[in-house]
């Protein structure tokens, strides 16, 4: 308890610069945290989505009644149903504008695909740059903060005729305190970006794979579509 009151002190002894500092060390430290279980709740609840999204979507299910399943509940934190949507609905767009050249086709669905896939890495790398920022600014800020401290420190010993380490710990350690704060900021900062942008990554990647399958889904359709109106303009 008294190490807890003498830190406290120093802090409150310090400069009205080292104290600015401080405060917004601690302010970073404090937003990097509510980030940091955010970002934990949204990427989880990504991955346990998806992977049912994709249980429904190979279990033999029709996809146009998975495609009116899911439009009649969409869910805004499923990243598959976006993506699955995207292509989808283009591919039946052009469909219904008697689109029959295949590749066209094919070039429309994966595009909209490719959209749906950059918006939810948009979603998933929210707040990301802000760790980066807190992780590699944080530790810089701190030591600003002592070296400022350490230098008001030995100016006022200037008119000291004699020096002690007495007189010397009380304004070096006020000033250390600041770098302390940049660490406790930095350090978690750096560890959760480095998870949460792996993480996002892998998840990205799966996003990825799901659409590259589903389109060769549609294309193997759009070929049978085909053949199947040759045959009946040969029948004609």
């Amino acid at each position: 308890m008294g190490s807890q009151v003498s830190i406290w002190e120093l802090v409150s002894e310090a400069t009205l610069l080292v104290q600015f500092v401080m405060l917004m060390l601690l302010a970073a430290s404090v937003a990097t945290w509510v980030f940091i279980f955010e970002r934990r709740k949204v990427l989880t609840t990504a991955y346990h989505r998806f992977a049912n999204f994709e249980e429904r979507f190979w279990s033999g299910m029709d996809l146009s009644q998975l495609y009116r399943q899911i439009n009649a509940n969409p869910d805004p934190d499923n990243g598959g149903e976006h993506i699955f949507r995207a292509g989808f609905k283009e591919f039946s767009r052009l469909r219904q504008q008697q689109v029959t050249d295949a590749d066209a086709i094919m070039a429309g669905c994966q595009r909209a695909m490719r959209v749906a896939v950059s918006k939810e890495m948009e979603k998933l790398d929210q707040h990301l740059p802000f760790l980066a920022t807190v992780g590699s600014t944080s530790p810089y800020v701190g030591l600003f903060g002592t070296v400022w401290g350490i230098m008001n420190s030995f100016r006022g010993l200037a008119s000291v005729s004699q020096v002690t380490l007495s007189t010397v710990a009380p304004g070096i350690s006020e000033a250390l305190i600041a770098t302390a704060m940049g660490l406790f900021a930095a350090i978690p900062a750096v560890i959760a970006y480095n998870r949460f942008s792996a993480r996002s990554d892998k998840l990205v990647a799966n996003y990825e794979t799901f659409a590259e399958e589903f389109a060769a889904i549609l294309h193997r359709q759009t070929h049978l579509l085909a053949g199947q109106g040759r045959k009946q303009e040969i029948a004609e």
